[in-house]
């Protein structure tokens, strides 16, 4: 088997497109929450903060000389970071929740009762026959 064959193989199976299209759809989601943090969440809390802006947070280690750019401890953007982690990993949390509860409920329905064979049926005839004589 030629080697490209076999990576077409690979490549077009089920789970690895799968696979793809959901970083795909998480690399999308993920602009969203970075959105929605920096400018949705950020300006607020920065408010309350009496108008701080998380993302101007730094510690200089060294300062511009010339060309030659400052070194700085960015925690800022850091903090930004970990709000964007915890966004995303809280609705991923209730992503999951709400899926395995639709599938528990799916789950909890019994099933109807099975009919009774035709000998169970027959026995039970017998038997009230029996009870009547």
């Amino acid at each position: 088997m030629s080697l490209m064959k076999e990576f077409r193989e690979f490549a077009m199976r089920g789970n690895v497109v799968d696979m793809a299209v959901g970083i795909i759809i998480g690399s999308a989601f993920g602009k969203i929450v970075s959105s929605v943090v920096n400018d949705v969440l950020m300006p607020p809390i920065g408010l309350l903060l009496g108008g701080v802006d998380f993302s101007g947070f730094a510690v200089t280690l060294k300062s511009a000389a010339g060309e030659a750019p400052s070194v700085a401890i960015r925690y800022g953007t850091f903090i930004n970071a970990v709000i964007d982690f915890l966004i995303v990993a809280f609705v991923l949390f209730v992503v999951i929740k709400v899926m395995n509860t639709l599938r528990l409920k799916k789950e909890a329905e019994p099933p109807a009762p099975a009919k009774p064979s035709s000998q169970e049926v027959l026995l039970s005839e017998i038997r009230d026959l029996l009870k009547k004589s």
